[in-house]
């Protein structure tokens, strides 16, 4: 989908008229996002932004508990796990309901052709959906699983039944995730019959709790309750995505009571917000890193010397200080500290401005030239992106390296990253399912290198990917454990990225909202929650 595509086109609305049109007694919830989606199909999407945008309207077939890692029952309510652990029977709910558009209204209920569909557009190259918005099923490539999976069979109506080539540990958390949102066949068939395939990811239906009633672009985003919701109806009635991204203005909103729940408070404005009688702000450690990538496919860059050297000049310390204000701890790990396997026995490259200009003399390396990329939006991991890439700026200037910072529009930003445009580039991630592997392979192995995946250092390096491969075939935690932190060693010698830090997860919330839950994965959902009257 074009990023610019909106569902319904109307002109900018205040937000105060917006919430005016429902009913006098509907509750209406108002979130202040930091960004617009980058479409509405989850397959493709490795953005927070896009999935909180994404997770209201779908389910998936496992989910995970709220504000939990734990895998519960989703669109299946129970499995099978074959002993050899390669065959997983999933049986699915009856009289799930789906959503209904201007587009289509749907004839069946949820059933195992719709999970056959979602799977396959992600998998199969000759499927009429696979390049429909995008060819580019980051997670689903990056992850290995087109390998991994050997069949996907329909065992009858409420039945599906995933064959494996090789036991994966991780498997069902990672249908949990949120690239496997599970999508109408009937609406698919219907849209591609009728010459209009990119519907069904523009204007979506879904099994979720709430329905897309209207989007406009960096504006805001309408839900309303699904009433015939499986899991029952949402207690609002209506969910508003009021989108804006600075800070300062969401923190202005909050205070006013223009909206309910902001992500991503600016650390400079936490002491404020606590003091505000109507606001409470939510905390937990996060389940993030963020890091500047090495393209280690490019020069010099593909010279660990040369990595090395850049790690020891950027003073960490002075970013925490300057940037995080006590919101974050150093990171030295591609891995946070609360997850199991950190190996804490890793010893960070150290702030050696002296020791980096000896190793670029050593590489051979004078007068380095280098582009610098800085998100432009706040992310979970990094408060500030452009503060950082000056920070760094700085530093390296002092062992005679110029870079030049660059940045694009967020959803540029990221598939320029993906496809490997630079030099240096700044990014991060939050964990999806609490396991490891979703850090040290998703973001660090060999299929998320050669494809335009979440591996933006382009990282290929056998001794690594040999054990990060072997973790997910171990069955006993203990062996996975130390694989991983033999790995974390590696990565730490082999520097493809300078880790930045570690956030803590903060939401100011409205003391009327009642039962919003942090999610360790750093998504927003809204099922479950209410307001006072």
């Amino acid at each position: 989908m074009n990023a610019a595509h909106r569902v319904a086109r109307f002109a900018p609305i205040a937000l105060a008229a917006l919430l005016a049109t429902g009913a006098a007694s509907a509750k209406t919830l108002v979130f202040c996002s930091e960004g617009s989606p980058e479409n509405f199909y989850p397959g493709i999407n490795t953005t927070g932004t896009s999935f909180d945008a994404n997770s209201q309207i779908y389910s998936r077939i496992v989910d995970f508990e709220r504000g939990g890692t734990t895998v519960v029952p989703g669109l299946a309510e129970r499995w099978e796990i074959s002993k050899d652990g390669l065959t997983y029977t999933f049986f699915l709910r009856k009289g799930v309901k789906w959503q209904s558009n201007k587009n289509f209204k749907p004839t069946r209920d949820f059933n195992a052709d719709d999970i056959v569909f979602a799977i396959e557009r992600q998998w199969k190259e000759e499927h009429p959906y696979f390049k429909v918005t995008s060819p580019n099923h980051s997670y689903f490539n990056d992850m290995g699983m087109g390998k991994l999976i050997k069949s996907l069979e329909k065992v009858d109506e409420h039945t599906v039944r995933f064959t494996l080539n090789r036991p994966e540990a991780p498997f069902l958390s990672n249908l949990a995730m949120e690239y496997a949102g599970i999508q109408s066949k009937e609406y698919a068939d219907a849209m591609l019959k009728a010459g209009t395939p990119e519907k069904l990811d523009q204007e979506p239906i879904g099994t979720g709790p709430f329905t897309l009633v209207q989007y406009q672009k960096d504006a805001v985003i309408r839900y309303k309750a699904f009433a015939q919701h499986w899991g029952g109806k949402a207690k609002i009635d209506d969910l508003v995505f009021a989108i804006t991204p600075d800070a300062s203005v969401r923190w202005a909103k909050l205070q006013k009571g223009e909206c309910h729940v902001m992500p991503y408070p600016n650390p400079a404005d936490l002491p404020a917000i606590r003091k505000d009688p109507n606001v409470v702000v939510l905390e937990q450690a996060g389940l993030n890193v963020g890091y500047l990538a090495y393209n280690t496919q490019k020069k010099p860059f593909d010279d660990v010397r040369v990595r090395k050297a850049i790690s020891m000049a950027i003073n960490k310390q002075g970013i925490l200080d300057a940037v995080y204000l006590g919101t974050g701890i150093a990171a030295k790990n591609p891995i946070p500290p609360s997850m199991w396997s950190y190996n804490d026995a890793v010893k960070d490259d150290p702030y050696d401005p002296e020791a980096a200009k000896k190793l670029l003399a050593q590489a051979g390396v004078a007068n380095l030239e280098t582009d610098l990329w800085a998100m432009p939006v706040q992310r979970p991991y990094n408060p500030n992106a452009r503060r950082i890439a000056e920070l760094m700026q700085a530093d390296l200037a002092k062992i005679g390296v110029k870079a030049e910072i660059k940045s694009f529009e967020w959803g540029e930003y990221r598939k320029r990253m993906q496809a490997g445009e630079h030099q240096m580039g700044m990014l991060g991630w939050t964990g999806d399912n609490g396991d490891p592997d979703n850090f040290l392979h998703t973001l660090l192995g060999c299929d998320s290198a050669k494809t335009n995946g979440s591996n933006v250092a382009k990282f290929c390096f056998q001794p690594f990917e040999e054990l990060v491969l072997k973790a997910k075939t171990a069955s006993s935690p203990a062996e996975r454990t130390e694989l991983y932190k033999k790995a974390q060693v590696i990565f730490k010698e082999q520097a493809p990225w300078f880790t930045i830090a570690h956030a803590v997860q903060l939401k100011p919330v409205r003391k009327e909202v009642v039962d919003f839950k942090l999610s360790p994965f750093g998504r927003h959902n809204f099922f479950g929650v209410d307001l006072k009257e």
